[in-house]
């Protein structure tokens, strides 16, 4: 029996809005308001209003909270000083990928760790189960957060008019706790879009009133509403990878070019080391097939699991393909044999219903935004 998608504390807002809904990892939400294209443009050029109340938020504290969590992961989290958030990964014994997380270093024995909506169960399973023998709590807070995202070059202007907290001293990767128009809130500088932005932590009965302050703050420099379908244009053009698509558990960091995010530097074991540590000797004599983008020389668009070709062979597989509005071209991420994945590979094209067309392979990411 099936049971109906959970809704976020802003459901109410997105079907005023028009929006078009959809199913995604067990949560009902926004797809889009209207044009995926026009949402697109204005998080590259002035500001978009997410809500991303889907993620999965697990608390983790005590007093040996930091050593659980450089056990459970694959990061130097112990490392991470209060208010600053890192980028890493939690993995299999085997070193596959269970998912790829943020985690924020609230207060010295309290961290926030960030799942993806379709995976946080599991994470949240792992860390329990990881947490035995450590003076540590894991809490499963999903309930207790709507997360709302303001992203885009006019994110700061408009953020700074409903806060007081420092944002010009608020470097990315960094949160600290304050108001958002009388709100509490944890402001976070991160995002997934590959523009400048905040995500902003508050109560779920809190988020109508940051949602509305922040539509009628961004209304002169040209906010929008902004659903999952631009989302995922904005962070494949930024050559950000997706949990099932280029990470899964069939990979180890090292396959997906992330291998930075394992510190094997750090006291003691974790989770996967000897598989990670095999992994990395593996990829340094024998490069796996590598993250590549490519972009195609045509109109027909690639999707994930496409196989790409080079002189009559299949030489890798489509993980993520899609129109790119700031290209105006069809592009997709995709792992392909080293042999293939220099820049500029003669001869490498995208098996799509038979027809082999023409891509040009490039480095990662397509878009990178003035600083």
């Amino acid at each position: 029996m099936s049971t109906a998608p959970r809704t976020t504390a802003l459901d109410a807002v997105h079907r005023a809005l028009g929006a078009t809904m959809t199913d995604f990892a067990g949560w009902d939400m926004p797809l889009r308001y209207g044009s995926e294209r026009d949402e697109h443009q204005a998080v590259r050029t002035r500001a978009g209003l997410f809500d991303l109340s889907h993620m999965g938020e697990i608390t983790v504290t005590g007093p040996q909270a930091a050593a659980l969590l450089d056990f459970a992961l694959v990061g130097n989290i112990s490392s991470v000083a209060t208010g600053r958030a890192r980028y890493t990964m939690i993995c299999q014994e085997d070193g596959g990928i269970l998912d790829d997380l943020i985690v924020y270093r609230l207060e010295e024995q309290r961290y926030m760790v960030v799942a993806n909506a379709s995976n946080a169960q599991t994470v949240l399973d792992a860390l329990t189960a990881r947490a035995a023998g450590f003076d540590a709590e894991v809490r499963d807070d999903r309930d207790a957060y709507a997360l709302i995202a303001v992203q885009g070059p006019a994110s700061p202007g408009i953020l700074a008019a409903l806060t007081d907290a420092d944002l010009d001293g608020l470097k990315y990767y960094a949160g600290l706790p304050g108001t958002v128009a009388g709100v509490p809130a944890l402001i976070a500088r991160t995002g997934y879009t590959g523009e400048d932005g905040f995500e902003l932590f508050s109560a779920p009965e809190h988020a109508e009133t940051l949602w509305t302050a922040l539509t009628e703050a961004g209304a002169e420099a040209g906010l929008i509403p902004c659903g999952l379908s631009c989302r995922d244009t904005l962070r494949l053009e930024a050559g950000m990878p997706l949990y099932g698509h280029e990470l899964t558990t069939a990979l180890t960091p090292f396959d997906a070019g992330l291998g930075r995010v394992v510190k094997f530097e750090k006291d003691g074991d974790f989770v996967g080391r000897a598989a990670l540590e095999a992994a990395a000797e593996r990829a340094a004599a024998k490069p796996p097939r590598k993250l590549v983008g490519l972009v195609a020389e045509g109109r027909r668009v690639p999707r994930a699991g496409m196989s790409v070709v080079a002189g009559g062979e299949v030489v890798g597989e489509v993980t993520s393909g899609a129109p790119s509005p700031t290209l105006g071209k069809p592009i997709a991420m995709a792992y392909v044999d080293a042999a293939h994945a220099e820049p500029g590979a003669p001869g490498v094209g995208v098996d799509i219903r038979g027809a082999h067309e023409p891509y040009e392979v490039v480095a990662l990411p397509f878009y990178k935004r003035r600083k």
